[in-house]
């Protein structure tokens, strides 16, 4: 019997079953606007940068230092993090017409929501787009500080229409979008924990995070405390309900409005102007019981929804009709087709026998499975063939 045989099948779109994916990091994809870039006071931590920071000229060599950064520390790891190449979402509609002649049916987006980060996975916000994705930073700014967790304060900010451009100009060439959303933490800048640092247990979203202790004010010595994602402060975590088998309500009912916005920008009951799934970030730091809530709300929204959980290991008990349409296929592909083609430690038998291994695993589920060479939480694949011993991340 199948392992997978306990859970009803996955619910997969028909649109889903034979999309050519193109994953999309938007800082580091395309620059079509360089009024937008990024500035040295956009950073994350913009204190610990030198003022003479600029954005790294696009076709500069990866190895190749500015002075900047030299300045700030002798070792290349140290400033990498700083860099700035300003891509953005003007810079993707204009390369449409390229991915559509590559044969691209889909765009998998890393996260595009306003965060000072390159990566984004520590958002100040879910339903906003970053402003320097979009040809008004300051303006979308002073929209975003007005603004509350109240759907009916948002607005719409320059970025966040020309997403919504960037998503009828790929519907117009058949290109499917998926954006990546991360329900299990946010940064620290992100509206709520900002006012909780703050006004601490006084704050309305006090109970919006996992919180160990806050600050007594009786003390010189400030005792606020929290968990962060696998122990990383920048990285708060939601809170879970009391029975630890779903979030808290408050981070849920957000996450949920947060959800409906991009699935139906205008609210009219038509998905047909909206994203068409998303990829969800540490599926497994969740609880089950949000998975479930999360995703009976938004098939109601599109029934045509397509989900994506990045798993490392099994992803057997997130495949299942109430869960996940897909899974990142790390496991049954991407690693041990490193392992055979590029590292040379396994046979090709051997590899065979691990798709195998899969497809028996997951039955029919797995031929729905997003197959992957590398991502953002690896090497390249041109890195993993020409610098194996420096590039090895997975």
């Amino acid at each position: 019997m199948l392992a997978s045989a306990a859970y009803a099948a996955p619910t997969v779109p028909d649109w889903a079953k034979d999309v050519v994916w193109y994953q999309i990091f938007p800082e580091r994809f395309n620059n079509g606007d360089r009024s937008n870039d990024p500035t040295r006071a956009s950073l994350s931590e913009p204190q610990y940068v030198t003022p003479n920071w600029q954005t790294t000229a696009w076709e500069s060599e990866w190895f190749d230092r500015a002075d900047w950064e030299k300045e700030m520390s002798p070792h290349f790891d140290a400033t990498l993090h700083h860099r700035r190449y300003g891509g953005d979402l003007q810079g993707v509609i204009d390369k449409l017409d390229y991915l559509k002649e590559l044969g691209v049916t889909g765009i998998y987006f890393n996260p595009i929501f306003y965060a000072d980060s390159l990566h984004k996975y520590d958002g100040n916000s879910f339903h906003h787009i970053d402003p320097h994705f979009g040809p008004d930073p300051e303006g979308d700014l002073k929209i975003i500080e007005e603004e509350s967790s109240n759907p009916r304060s948002w607005q719409w900010t320059a970025a966040d229409k020309r997403f919504l451009e960037l998503l009828k100009e790929a519907k117009a060439r058949d290109i499917r979008v998926i954006i990546d959303g991360v329900w299990n933490h946010t940064g620290r800048d992100f509206f709520a924990f900002a006012d909780i640092r703050t006004r601490f247990q006084k704050s309305r979203y006090a109970r919006w995070y996992d919180i160990k202790q806050f600050d007594d004010p009786r003390t010189a010595r400030n005792e606020f405390d929290y968990n962060g994602w696998y122990g990383f402060k920048s990285l708060p975590e939601f809170a879970n309900d009391p029975s630890d088998q779903n979030l808290a309500s408050g981070p849920k009912r957000y996450v949920f409005n947060a959800s409906k916005r991009w699935m139906d920008p205008n609210g009219d009951g038509d998905p047909s102007d909206g994203i068409d799934g998303w990829r969800l970030d540490v599926a497994e730091e969740v609880p089950h019981g949000f998975w479930q809530e999360w995703h009976a709300y938004i098939r109601e929204i599109n029934p045509e929804v397509f989900t994506s959980a990045e798993i490392w290991g099994s992803a057997g008990q997130y495949l299942r009709e109430t869960h996940f349409s897909s899974a990142m296929n790390y496991r049954g592909f991407a690693i041990p087709l490193k392992g055979w083609l590029i590292d040379g430690k396994i046979t090709a038998s051997q590899f065979a026998e691990r798709l195998n291994n899969e497809r028996n695993s997951h039955g029919d589920n797995a031929y729905i499975l997003q197959n992957l060479v590398d991502s953002h939480d690896t090497q390249r694949i041109a890195s993993a063939i020409a610098n194996r011993s420096s590039f090895d991340h997975y």
